[in-house]
C-alpha cells in the first residue's frame, strides 16, 4: 500500500522541505523548523510555509530566524496552525542555535527538546532526518492511532508511551522507516475519521476493520 510512495508525507514531509541552495548546516536547521511548524498542520500547508521562508530569506538560517521580525514570520508562515506562537518560537530557536551551536542544531534528544516548541516526536525525527541518528521513533498522531488499531501497542496513554512500547519490540533497524510508513498509511488509508477499511490489504487481520468486511489477505 505504500510501495508507490505517493502520500503527502513522501513529497511534502519535513525531510523534503529544505532549500536546494542550503548548506549542510542550513539544511539541518530548515528540517528542524519544518518540524516545529508541522504540529496540527497539514503537509501541504507546511510545505508552502517553508517555501515562502526559503524564498524570502534566500535559504532560511539560524541567523535569519534569530534576527527576523515576528510579525513578518507570522505572515510568511500563515496559515500554519498557531502561526503566531510558532513565529515566536522560531525566533527563539534561531537565537539558541546561533549562539550555542554555531548556527547548527543540537545533535542529542536532550538538547533538542529544550528548544521552544520542540517535543520528543520532533526531536527524534530531527535526529533521524537531519543527523542520520537512529536514537528513537518519532510518534505523531498517525503512528499513535494506527499502532493502537493494529494492536502494535497496548492502550498507551500518550505518544511517548506508544514510542516506548514500539521500541520494546520493533527491531531497531526499522525505527527510522516506521514513521513515514505509518504516516503515509494514515493519510491515504487508515485515517482518523473515515478509514478506508474495504480498500485496506490488512482488513482480514486488522482487529478493528470498521467496514465489517473480511477480504482475504493479499500479497
Amino acid at each position: 500500500m505504500r510501495s508507490k510512495a505517493d502520500a503527502p508525507v513522501d513529497t511534502m514531509g519535513c525531510t523534503e522541505l529544505y532549500s536546494g541552495k542550503a548548506t549542510a548546516v542550513e539544511k539541518r536547521f530548515q528540517i528542524l523548523i519544518s518540524l516545529l511548524m508541522s504540529s496540527q498542520t497539514k503537509d501541504e500547508v507546511n510545505a508552502g510555509a517553508m517555501k515562502r521562508l526559503n524564498e524570502h530569506f534566500k535559504s532560511f538560517s539560524a541567523e535569519d530566524a534569530a534576527t527576523a521580525n515576528e510579525s513578518l514570520l507570522s505572515e510568511l508562515i500563515t496559515p500554519v496552525g498557531f502561526h503566531k506562537t510558532k513565529s515566536k518560537n522560531i525566533v527563539k530557536v534561531g537565537a539558541i542555535c546561533r549562539d550555542q551551536y554555531g548556527g547548527d542544531i543540537p545533535d542529542t534528544i536532550e538538547n533538542l527538546v529544550k528548544l521552544p516548541g520542540i517535543g520528543p516526536k520532533m526531536g527524534y525525527l530531527a535526529l533521524s532526518c537531519a543527523w542520520g541518528k537512529n536514537d528513537g521513533i518519532g510518534v505523531d498522531v498517525h503512528v499513535h492511532r494506527i499502532c493502537q488499531r493494529l494492536c502494535f501497542t497496548k492502550k498507551p496513554k500518550d505518544p511517548e508511551a506508544t514510542r516506548a512500547q514500539l521500541e520494546s519490540w520493533l527491531p531497531k533497524d526499522k525505527w527510522q522507516e516506521i514513521n513515514k510508513l505509518l504516516v503515509g498509511f494514515g493519510q491515504q488509508i487508515c485515517s482518523a475519521k473515515a478509514p478506508q477499511c474495504s480498500n485496506c490489504l490488512n482488513n482480514a487481520i486488522c482487529p478493528k476493520n470498521f467496514s465489517g468486511e473480511k477480504n482475504s489477505p493479499k500479497k
